[in-house]
């Protein structure tokens, strides 16, 4: 005979919460194929307020550098 499991309640879950009949990870995959978070440092993130400035900012670089490599091997 199994032993019951006693509900183990994270601190600042209400009694209200109930996920006994969810499905872990269901949708992580789907998740995971759509996010990719990037963390800035506070001072970088002081200069670039939002993900376009952030994405203007690195593909202009990436032409950069794209050129100094065309440079550096002819």
């Amino acid at each position: 005979m199994k032993k019951a499991r006693r509900a183990v309640r994270e601190p600042g879950m209400l009694k209200e919460y109930d996920f006994s009949r969810g499905i872990r990870g269901k949708y992580a995959k789907r998740f995971k194929a759509r996010t990719n978070v990037i963390v800035l440092a506070p001072d970088v993130a002081r200069v670039f307020r939002d993900s376009k400035s952030v994405n203007r900012a690195l593909r202009a670089l990436c032409r950069i550098v794209s050129q100094q490599r065309r440079k550096a091997s002819a």
